[in-house]
Parts: C-alpha cells; structure tokens; sequence
C-alpha cells in the first residue's frame, strides 16, 4: 500500500498554524497590509539561477504559456506602484529544483516591502521579527567582502576571473572550467564560508553581478556593491532582501542581459513582464522588501532537519 501520511507531525502542524498566527499578528501591529496576487504569471523572473515551473491555459481560444510564481515579487512592487503602503503576503510560490532536505519545489514564503525605508532599517525589522520567535539574542552582520577576505583572502568585488576561478577549482577540487564568476562566489559561499557562520547572522552588499533586482551603490571602499542582504539560520538561508531597483530602463537590460547569459547556457527565455517594467515606469517608490521561507523557519524554531518534516505532504509525498 502506498504511503499516504504526511512527514510532518500533529505537534507541528499546530506549531505551523500558530506560527502563522504569529506572523499575522507581528504585520498588524506595524499595520502594515496582507495582499494577495496570483500564483500564476505571464512573465517569470528572468535569474539565471531560478527555473520557473510552467502550465498551460486556453486563454482567448488560444492555448498560452503561463509560470507559477517563483515569488510574488513583481504583482507586489505592482501593487506598491498604485499605492505606496507598506504590504506582505504569504505565499504559495514554485521552483523547479530537485528536492533536498532544506527545498522543495512548492513551498511558503513570507514576503513584505517598506516604502521609505533603508536596507539597514528593514535589517532591523527581520531581526525584530526572528527575535521574538527564534532564541536568537544576537544576530550580527557581515558585508561579503569581509567574510571573503577573512576566510579565503580575496576581495570578491576585485578578484580576477582566473584567479577566481583557480580558487575555487583547489578548493572543491574541481576540474571544471566551465564556471562564471558568480558560480564560483556562491560555490566557496556554501562550501567554505556557510560552514563557519554563527547561528545566526546577516550577509550584506553582494557582488554587482548577484543584484538582480536590488540597487547597485559603491560601499565604503569605492567598491561597487549590490545593496541586498541574506539571512543565516543554523546553516540555512532564511531570508533574502533588497533595496529595491527603481529604475525601468536598468530592470530591463539586467532582464535581457539575463535572457542572453540563458541562452548561452541552453536555459530557457523567458519573456519580459512588460506589467512590471511599466509599473517601475509609473514610480515606483524608494522601498526595501525581504523574502522570507516560512518552511524553513519552522525547521530553525523546532529545530527539524528535513523539510519533510515542516510540510503536510513534500513533492515525493503527493
């Protein structure tokens, strides 16, 4: 007979349910507003780092190519172009990546942006929040380049291709050339500097390459930095933020600049969501917004080692 139980427990179900109490109560308390918008989408993110899950619609007598959201980004920044009120959604978003104990390919996220604030003040509300919900009296910050410099001794907003690259390849020893650098910044991340974070902590001002979405400012020491922020939490990625991009005509050449890098790599095109641009067009206002995994904040506060265990039912379940 086949499995049919969840891998989850009625313990936390309840702890899930209370939770999301809790998170509804946190964002009522600052008033800022819950929003929903569609799961479905016209237009995916166009990173080359997140693959989009697709269906199809008949839509006008015409059968038409429609992607689950990968986040709610887009509809939200929509919503804040038409009215500039703080908001958040929790939401059901999709990504086609294999399963693993921290991921699975459909999966909850808490998402909210705030008009009017800096990255530095939104850091401080993710702190507020996972404190009163983690045991975590102390959550410090790092800048990239720092964690860079102390533990592989590279600055990594300077650092040349081969060097990079040659690294890396003595570092995960690997044989491979076919890297760009962005592979092998996140490659020594996860392998070498992940490992010996804290508890908990934030990374900030990533490299220009890593934006997508965030502003691009030169940091303290004239280097060109992406001013968005991650989040650690026992050796999770918790949480990723941005001071967001406000300007259509540079979204649109990092979207295209993506779709070429896709192509290159035999990846998918995605169109671009021509909705969004116009509504940077519009005025969009100076805002930051953070993207946080419900799941995987489940797993952090019960301390639960498979994500299986923080959902009903994971993919192989269904």
């Amino acid at each position: 007979m086949s499995n049919w139980q969840p891998g989850t427990s009625l313990e936390i179900l309840r702890h899930r349910a209370d939770l999301l109490a809790k998170l509804r109560a946190f964002f009522a308390g600052k008033e800022i507003l819950e929003v929903e918008t569609p799961a479905l989408a016209r237009a995916p993110v166009t990173d080359l780092h997140i693959q989009s899950l697709t269906t199809e619609i008949l839509d006008t007598n015409t059968i038409k190519t429609f992607y689950l959201q990968t986040s709610p980004e887009f509809a939200m920044k929509r919503l804040l172009a038409f009215n500039a009120e703080p908001i958040y959604q929790i939401a059901k978003v999709f990504r086609q990546d294999p399963l693993t104990k921290h991921h699975n390919p459909e999966f909850t996220l808490l998402e909210w942006y705030r008009p009017g604030f800096t990255m530095g003040q939104l850091m401080d509300e993710v702190a507020e929040l996972l404190r009163s919900l983690l045991a975590c009296d102390s959550m410090p910050a790092f800048s990239y380049r720092e964690l860079f410099e102390k533990y592989l001794r590279i600055n990594p907003h300077r650092v040349r291709s081969d060097e990079l690259l040659a690294l890396t390849q003595r570092q995960l020893e690997l044989s491979t050339t076919d890297l760009t650098d962005t592979d092998c910044l996140q490659l020594l991340m996860f392998a070498v500097i992940e490992p010996a974070l804290p508890e908990f902590c934030f990374v900030y001002d990533y490299p220009k390459a890593q934006a997508s979405l965030s502003v691009i400012e030169l940091d303290s020491d004239e280097d060109q930095v992406a001013k968005r922020f991650e989040v650690y939490c026992r050796g999770m990625e918790l949480a990723n933020g941005y001071l967001e991009l406000t300007d259509a005509q540079e979204q649109r050449k990092r979207f295209e600049q993506d779709n070429a890098l896709r192509e290159k790599k035999g990846l998918d095109v995605y169109p671009l969501d021509e909705k969004f641009l116009s509504a940077l067009e519009s005025g969009l206002p100076v805002c930051s917004g953070v993207a946080l995994g419900i799941d995987r904040l489940l797993m952090a506060m019960h301390e639960l080692t498979n994500i299986d265990q923080a959902i009903s039912f994971t993919l192989e379940r269904v």
